[in-house]
C-alpha cells in the first residue's frame, strides 16, 4: 500500500495529541477514583442518567453514546447495579433490551462526586487554555467526533 506518510509537522502534532488521549483521561480517571471510588465509565453512566428525563435511559441508546457494545454496558451496569447505583428494568420497546435507571444511591453519589471531579476538569484541562483556544477546540473537536463511521 502507497500512504500518504505525514510530515514531520503532522507527525508531531499527532503524536502529541495521542498523547493527549492518554494523559488527560488517565489523570482525571485517578482524581474520579481517588475522590469519589467512581470510574469515568461509572461517572459518565451517572451523569447521563441523571440527565435524563425520570434518570431513566434505554441501554441500547447510552452505549450507542459511550460507543460500546450492548453487552460491555450491560456487565458494566451488572456491577453498578450491585453497588446500589442504578437499577435494571425491562425495555418496553425492547425485549431484549433494558432501561437503566439511576437510584438515589447513585444520584448522592454522583452529587458528591461531581464537584470534585469539576475542579479536577478545570485544573487539568480548562485552566490550561484561553477562551480563544477553547473555542478552537470545541469547533475541532465537533466537526472530528461527527465524522460518520
Amino acid at each position: 500500500m502507497d500512504a500518504p506518510w505525514l510530515s514531520a509537522d503532522e507527525e508531531q502534532a499527532w503524536r502529541a495529541f495521542r498523547r493527549l488521549l492518554v494523559a488527560l483521561p488517565a489523570r482525571i480517571g485517578r482524581d474520579l477514583a481517588h475522590d469519589s471510588g467512581l470510574s469515568p465509565a461509572d461517572y459518565e453512566v451517572l451523569s447521563t442518567l441523571s440527565e435524563k428525563p425520570d434518570r431513566r435511559w434505554a441501554l441500547k441508546d447510552l452505549a450507542a453514546k459511550m460507543e460500546w457494545s450492548r453487552s460491555r454496558l450491560s456487565h458494566h451496569a451488572a456491577r453498578m447495579q450491585a453497588r446500589g447505583l442504578i437499577d435494571k428494568e425491562p425495555d418496553p420497546q425492547d425485549a431484549r433490551g433494558c432501561i437503566l435507571h439511576l437510584t438515589d444511591v447513585g444520584y448522592r453519589v454522583l452529587a458528591e462526586a461531581a464537584p470534585h471531579h469539576v475542579v479536577s476538569v478545570r485544573s487539568r484541562f480548562l485552566d490550561q487554555v484561553s477562551s480563544d483556544e477553547l473555542a478552537m477546540l470545541r469547533k475541532l473537536s465537533t466537526r472530528i467526533a461527527d465524522l460518520p463511521d
